[in-house]
Protein backbone atom coordinates (compact mmCIF):
# COMPACT_ATOMS: atom_id res chain seq x y z
CA UNK A 1 0.00 0.00 0.00
CA UNK A 2 1.32 3.75 -1.00
CA UNK A 3 1.50 5.83 1.76
CA UNK A 4 2.24 9.56 1.28
CA UNK A 5 2.76 11.78 4.64
CA UNK A 6 3.18 15.54 4.67
CA UNK A 7 4.74 16.95 8.05
CA UNK A 8 5.95 21.16 9.14
CA UNK A 9 3.22 23.01 8.70
CA UNK A 10 2.09 25.16 10.71
CA UNK A 11 1.55 29.01 11.87
CA UNK A 12 4.22 31.68 10.99
CA UNK A 13 4.49 35.49 10.69
CA UNK A 14 5.15 36.91 7.66
CA UNK A 15 8.22 36.96 6.23
CA UNK A 16 9.27 33.56 7.99
CA UNK A 17 10.33 30.86 6.85
CA UNK A 18 8.94 27.31 6.94
CA UNK A 19 10.07 23.56 5.57
CA UNK A 20 7.43 20.94 5.23
CA UNK A 21 8.20 17.31 3.67
CA UNK A 22 6.50 14.96 2.44
CA UNK A 23 7.64 10.67 3.25
CA UNK A 24 6.52 7.94 1.13
CA UNK A 25 6.17 4.45 1.29
CA UNK A 26 4.40 1.40 -0.35
CA UNK A 27 6.87 2.18 -3.42
CA UNK A 28 9.49 4.37 -4.94
CA UNK A 29 9.37 7.29 -7.55
CA UNK A 30 12.49 7.64 -8.53
CA UNK A 31 11.64 8.09 -12.59
CA UNK A 32 8.95 10.28 -11.67
CA UNK A 33 7.51 13.77 -10.74
CA UNK A 34 6.57 14.63 -7.48
CA UNK A 35 4.84 17.94 -6.90
CA UNK A 36 3.50 20.52 -3.99
CA UNK A 37 -0.12 21.73 -4.32
CA UNK A 38 -2.09 24.03 -2.09
CA UNK A 39 -5.42 24.59 -1.68
CA UNK A 40 -6.88 27.91 0.50
CA UNK A 41 -10.11 28.38 2.09
CA UNK A 42 -12.77 28.64 -0.62
CA UNK A 43 -10.40 28.19 -3.38
CA UNK A 44 -9.76 25.42 -6.17
CA UNK A 45 -6.63 23.60 -5.47
CA UNK A 46 -3.61 25.03 -7.16
CA UNK A 47 -0.11 23.99 -8.56
CA UNK A 48 2.85 25.20 -6.13
CA UNK A 49 6.16 23.59 -7.70
CA UNK A 50 7.25 20.57 -9.38
CA UNK A 51 10.74 18.57 -9.33
CA UNK A 52 11.65 15.93 -11.74
CA UNK A 53 12.90 12.30 -11.30
CA UNK A 54 16.53 13.12 -10.95
CA UNK A 55 15.62 16.28 -9.51
CA UNK A 56 17.47 18.19 -11.87
CA UNK A 57 14.13 20.10 -13.52
CA UNK A 58 11.85 22.37 -11.27
CA UNK A 59 8.98 24.32 -11.97
CA UNK A 60 6.96 26.66 -10.10
CA UNK A 61 4.03 29.12 -9.66
CA UNK A 62 4.39 32.36 -10.40
CA UNK A 63 3.10 33.22 -6.94
CA UNK A 64 5.84 31.26 -4.87
CA UNK A 65 8.29 31.56 -7.24
CA UNK A 66 11.87 33.04 -5.95
CA UNK A 67 10.18 32.06 -2.74
CA UNK A 68 10.12 28.70 -2.68
CA UNK A 69 12.45 26.20 -3.30
CA UNK A 70 11.70 22.30 -3.84
CA UNK A 71 13.85 19.47 -3.57
CA UNK A 72 14.12 15.71 -3.01
CA UNK A 73 15.82 12.70 -1.87
CA UNK A 74 15.57 10.00 -3.95
CA UNK A 75 17.09 7.53 -1.30
CA UNK A 76 15.03 8.66 1.46
CA UNK A 77 11.46 8.93 -0.76
CA UNK A 78 11.18 11.87 0.51
CA UNK A 79 10.15 15.41 -1.41
CA UNK A 80 10.98 18.66 0.49
CA UNK A 81 9.47 22.54 -0.02
CA UNK A 82 11.27 25.04 1.37
CA UNK A 83 9.11 28.27 1.95
CA UNK A 84 10.98 31.52 2.62
CA UNK A 85 9.57 35.60 2.86
CA UNK A 86 6.04 34.00 3.24
CA UNK A 87 2.68 35.62 2.46
CA UNK A 88 -0.75 35.61 4.05
CA UNK A 89 -1.64 34.60 1.03
CA UNK A 90 0.22 31.61 1.05
CA UNK A 91 -1.98 30.13 4.08
CA UNK A 92 -3.88 27.02 2.53
CA UNK A 93 -3.61 23.32 3.06
CA UNK A 94 -0.06 21.81 1.62
CA UNK A 95 -0.30 19.01 -0.40
CA UNK A 96 2.24 16.19 -1.45
CA UNK A 97 1.85 14.42 -4.78
CA UNK A 98 3.69 11.94 -6.64
CA UNK A 99 2.84 10.02 -9.95
CA UNK A 100 3.98 6.58 -12.02
CA UNK A 101 3.31 7.96 -15.31
CA UNK A 102 4.92 10.17 -17.96
CA UNK A 103 3.28 13.51 -18.02
CA UNK A 104 3.67 16.32 -20.90
CA UNK A 105 2.80 18.76 -17.92
CA UNK A 106 4.31 19.06 -14.45
CA UNK A 107 1.05 20.19 -13.02
CA UNK A 108 -0.94 17.19 -13.90
CA UNK A 109 -2.07 13.60 -13.93
CA UNK A 110 -0.63 13.11 -9.89
CA UNK A 111 -1.80 9.36 -8.79
CA UNK A 112 -0.95 9.18 -5.03
CA UNK A 113 -1.77 12.34 -2.77
CA UNK A 114 -1.36 13.50 0.75
CA UNK A 115 -3.63 13.96 3.80
CA UNK A 116 -2.42 17.37 3.73
CA UNK A 117 -0.38 20.00 6.02
CA UNK A 118 -2.11 23.55 7.00
CA UNK A 119 0.01 26.06 6.35
CA UNK A 120 -1.07 29.23 8.06
CA UNK A 121 0.71 32.95 7.82
CA UNK A 122 -0.62 35.94 10.01
CA UNK A 123 -0.25 39.26 8.96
Amino acid sequence: QVRVVESGGGLVQAGDSLRLSCAASGRTFNNYYKAWFRQAPGKEREFVAAISGSGGTTYYADSVKGRFTISRDNAKNTLDLQMNSLKPEDTAVYYCAARVRVSLSPKDDYDYWGQGTQVTVSS
